[in-house]
């Protein structure tokens, strides 16, 4: 559930002036630039998705709505519009990261690792000791950022609507 004391101050994340850009979170007014972050991030997946595991990535409003009263959405913030989104959820001493977003446009910048670096500290101020995240086999590039920054596939399998889910888990220090 989210509480005002775990959240971290916005900060500014870029590294010049063409990839500035500043990660904080989101609120239910930025549920329409989230769904366009996730619509564009994951567009030209969609011929590898079943239309249900689709329509579950790309959430209608009142999915993103409902998730910001769930989790932690983080979102990278460029020339006022939203260019990169993460969700984050505590569970006891275990964190889970869903939607992990960024537009084409900014692929290369940083903004996935800033994302993901503001979201495990957010869960480590929980509590958390570790955290998971899943992703599907289309999703080459994901994985190897994932493996890149210190996950590891748990072995756990599950099914996404009809297709193969695939569990990545990483511990805290």
């Amino acid at each position: 559930m989210k509480t005002a004391s775990t959240k971290p101050e916005t900060r500014n994340a870029g590294v010049s002036a063409q990839n500035s850009f500043s990660i904080r979170f989101a609120g239910i007014a930025d549920a329409p630039a989230i769904r366009r972050c996730l619509q564009a991030a994951f567009e030209k997946y969609r011929d590898c998705y079943t239309p249900a595991a689709f329509a579950e990535t790309v959430p209608r409003l009142e999915a993103i709505e409902r998730r910001l009263q769930e989790m932690h959405l983080l979102v990278a913030v460029a020339g006022g519009m939203i260019v990169g989104a993460l969700g984050a959820a505590a569970r006891g001493d275990a964190g889970h990261l869903c939607g992990m977003a960024v537009v084409p446009g900014w692929h290369g910048r940083g903004v996935s690792a800033a994302l993901l670096e503001a979201a495990e500290a957010d869960l480590r101020r929980q509590g958390c000791r570790g955290v998971t995240l899943d992703t599907t086999e289309p999703l080459h590039r994901a994985r190897r950022f994932y493996q890149n920054h210190g996950y590891a596939p748990s072995g756990r399998v599950s099914s996404f609507f009809g297709m193969p889910l695939i569990e990545y888990q990483k511990y805290f220090e």
